[in-house]
């Protein structure tokens, strides 16, 4: 789908996607920022005052809203501009605060350089953003070396099996995923990021279980000596 095709979706309801974040996502984020040690870009430098997170592929924000309340400071990106309208919308409920950890982003997640997304950040998160194969694998790629060290990358998408084993999701194969598809995307990242988890999870809906695919990988500290790009 284009952007315009998304800003016509978003513009039917009020949210499409409801406002709770993704529970896989909580499952697996929930107290990871009280257990980062944060540490400076460059050393010597400053330390961050809060730990970092990209959303890839925001839609209107229901998981970066999430995050910003639970004291990450929030980069949000999404090509749909009636999407980040939305997310900014919900955000003036939230305190003062928790609205200020958040920059949103209208831009395309094919070109975080374009957008300024330099990192590092301790999350990234790229939760059911579907694109074909080798659009796809440069994202993943890009986002794994936007991570900072024992930053976490998660990867959460409609599995290749759900089209004809699931419920709902894209219906065209060429965007859909697997856990192994994700790994193998990693290519030359993955002698930098470690892969945690590659699996299938169940996601109850108003007909049968979808199926997601699901990869957390991590990228560890350093070896003494420097780290590897």
């Amino acid at each position: 789908m284009e952007a315009a095709d998304w800003d016509a979706r978003y513009a039917q309801s009020e949210l499409v996607w409801g406002a709770p974040p993704n529970s896989t996502v909580v499952e697996h984020v929930y107290g990871l920022e009280r257990a980062i040690i944060l540490r400076p870009e460059t050393p010597g430098g400053a330390l961050p005052e809060h730990p970092r997170a990209l959303d890839l592929a925001c839609g209107e924000g229901r998981n970066t809203l999430w995050l910003a309340t639970h004291g990450w400071q929030v980069d949000a990106i999404d090509y749909s501009q009636v999407g980040i309208d939305k997310g900014r919308t919900v955000a003036t409920r939230l305190s003062r605060s928790v609205r200020s950890r958040i920059s949103w982003h209208c831009a395309d997640v094919t070109d975080l350089a374009g957008a300024g997304i330099a990192g590092p950040y301790e999350l990234v998160l790229m939760v059911f953003l579907h694109l074909p194969a080798a659009q796809r694998r440069e994202v993943v790629r890009r986002a794994a070396n936007l991570l900072a060290p024992e930053g976490t990358l998660l990867v959460l998408g409609h599995d290749s099996s759900n089209l004809t084993e699931g419920y709902g999701g894209p219906q065209d194969p060429s965007i859909l995923f697997t856990p192994e598809d994700i790994a193998a995307d990693l290519g030359p990242a993955a002698s930098h990021v470690r892969v945690r988890l590659a699996d299938r999870v169940l996601r109850p809906t108003e007909g049968r279980d979808a199926i997601d695919a699901l990869v957390v990988a991590t990228r560890p500290l350093p070896e003494s000596g420097g780290d590897a790009e």
